[in-house]
C-alpha cells in the first residue's frame, strides 16, 4: 500500500458531503455519436451515505483508539488490548473504514460535478476541503506542541512543517503531517487531479466508463513497469474503490447494465487480491492475527451497502438528522488522532478504559460540531463568494481579449482586402 501511514484514513476521503443528485440535465450533454444523453428523473437525496461515511469515521477513529497497541501504552497507562481486549479484537479491524470512505467517493466526487464547468468543480473541492483542514492543522498543532511530544505519533512540528502541512500536498513535499491520518487527503486529491480531466472535457457517461477503464488498466500494470510517476498517480491500492464507487453512481443515475455489472465485479476482484498488502501492512503492527478472511469480508459488505444505495434499496431512509453526521465526518477525521490521544492520555489519570473512551469520542464529535458550524461554515461561503467571484473575472476578461483580437483579425483583413 503505497504512502500508507499509521493514520488511515479521508476526505470527502470519503470524506465529501453528499448532495442532492440534479434532475433532468437543463442543457444535457452530448455522447459521441452526437445524441443527446438520457436525463434521469430527480432522485431523493442519499441520506444513508451521510451516515455510512459517519460509522466509517467512528470505526478509523476506534481503530486509532484501541486497535494499536504497539507504542500506545504511555497513551492509555497501560496496552489496551490488555485494558479493553474485547473491544480491541474488533478495533484491529477498523481501518476498513478508509476503503469505505474512497467507495463513497468516488460516487459523490461522480455525484457533484455532473454537469458542472471545471471552474465549479475546482471551486465545490476547494471549500469542500480546506476550511475545516486549516483550522483543524492548527488545532493538532496547538495540542501537538502543548503535550511535548511524548506520546503523539507527530514529532518536532516547525513553523516551516506547519505551514508546509496548510497546502494539503505535504506529502509530495516531503514534510511530515501534522496528523499523521493527513496522508489519506493525497489519495483524495491525486483521483479529484485525475478526474478533472474528465471534468475539463464534459462529463459524459461514455467518457467516465473509458475513465474507469484507463484507470484500473493503468492501476494494475504500475507496481510492474517501474514507473514512479505512475505508480503514484494511479494508487494501485486504492484506485479500485474510487472506480467501483464511481460504477455504483453510473448505475445509480442510469441504471444497472451488463457492462456497469463487469467493471464493478472487475473492480472487486483487483480490490480483494490488494487488500493483502494492506493486512500484511497492519499485521506489522499487531501481535494479535488479522484475519485476510475477516477483512475481505468487511470490504465486500462495504461494496455492499454502497450498492445497496445506488440501487435504491435505502431510498426508504429519509432520516434529515443524517445530514449533520454527514457534515461532521469530515472535521471528526481531521481531528480525531492526535487530539484524542492527547485527551485520553489526560483522561485516563482518573477515568477507567471505558469511560475515557466513550469521553473522548464524545468530546470528538462535540469539537466537530463546533468547527464545522462556527468556522467551516462561514469560511466555505466566503471562499465559494471569492473564488466565483474571481473566476468570473477570469472568463470576463479572456472574452474581452478574445474579442480584441477577432476585432484586430478583422481589422488586417479588412485593411488587406482594401489594398
Amino acid at each position: 500500500m503505497t504512502n500508507a501511514g499509521p493514520g488511515h484514513p479521508s476526505p470527502e476521503s470519503p470524506l465529501l458531503q453528499v448532495s442532492v443528485l440534479p434532475g433532468p440535465d437543463a442543457a444535457p450533454s452530448r455522447s459521441g455519436t452526437g445524441r443527446r444523453s438520457a436525463a434521469p428523473a430527480k432522485r431523493p437525496r442519499l441520506y444513508v451515505l451521510d451516515g455510512m461515511r459517519l460509522v466509517a469515521a467512528l470505526t478509523v477513529m476506534l481503530f486509532h483508539y484501541v486497535g494499536k497497541p504497539a507504542g500506545w501504552e504511555q497513551v492509555w497507562h497501560g496496552a489496551p488490548d490488555v485494558l479493553m481486549p474485547a473491544l480491541h479484537g474488533v478495533a484491529i479491524y477498523g481501518w476498513i473504514g478508509v476503503e469505505l470512505f474512497f467507495l463513497i467517493s468516488g460516487f459523490v466526487i461522480c455525484m457533484s460535478c455532473w454537469g458542472k464547468r471545471p471552474q465549479d468543480f475546482f471551486v465545490s473541492r476547494v471549500v469542500r476541503l480546506y476550511p475545516a483542514y486549516w483550522v483543524a492543522v492548527l488545532l493538532t498543532t496547538a495540542v501537538v506542541t502543548t503535550a511535548g511530544y511524548t506520546f503523539t505519533t507527530a514529532k518536532d512540528l516547525t513553523p516551516r512543517t506547519v505551514i508546509a502541512n496548510l497546502t494539503m500536498i505535504q506529502t509530495p513535499l516531503g514534510a511530515p503531517s501534522v496528523d499523521p491520518s493527513y496522508w489519506t487527503l493525497w489519495v483524495e486529491m491525486l483521483f479529484y487531479v485525475l478526474f478533472a480531466g474528465v471534468v475539463a472535457m464534459g462529463l459524459t457517461y461514455r467518457r467516465v466508463v473509458a475513465f474507469c477503464g484507463i484507470w484500473t488498466f493503468a492501476a494494475a500494470i504500475a507496481p510492474t513497469v517501474d514507473l514512479p510517476l505512475l505508480d503514484t498517480l494511479t494508487q494501485p491500492s486504492y484506485a479500485p474503490f474510487f472506480t467501483a464507487g464511481v460504477t455504483m453512481y453510473l448505475m445509480y443515475r442510469f441504471g444497472p447494465n451488463l457492462l456497469l455489472w463487469g467493471m464493478l465485479g472487475f473492480s472487486w476482484m483487483v480490490a480483494q487480491y490488494r487488500l493483502k498488502g494492506t493486512v500484511d501492512m497492519y499485521q506489522q503492527w499487531l501481535p494479535q492475527h488479522i484475519s485476510f478472511t475477516v477483512a475481505a469480508a468487511l470490504m465486500t459488505l462495504c461494496f455492499l451497502l454502497v450498492l445497496a444505495a445506488s440501487l435504491g434499496f435505502f431510498n426508504w431512509i429519509q432520516w434529515r438528522w443524517l445530514t449533520v453526521a454527514g457534515a461532521l465526518t469530515y472535521p471528526v477525521y481531521l481531528l480525531h488522532q492526535e487530539i484524542g490521544l492527547s485527551a485520553i492520555h489526560w483522561l485516563r489519570r482518573s477515568l477507567p478504559p471505558t469511560q475515557t473512551l466513550l469521553v473522548v469520542m464524545a468530546s470528538i464529535l462535540v469539537l466537530a460540531y463546533l468547527v464545522h458550524k462556527l468556522v467551516e461554515t462561514p469560511l466555505s461561503n466566503a471562499l465559494k463568494r471569492g473564488l466565483t467571484s474571481a473566476f468570473a473575472t477570469v472568463t470576463k476578461v479572456d472574452d474581452r481579449e478574445s474579442s480584441a483580437r477577432v476585432e484586430a483579425q478583422a481589422r488586417s483583413t479588412d485593411g488587406g482586402s482594401s489594398r
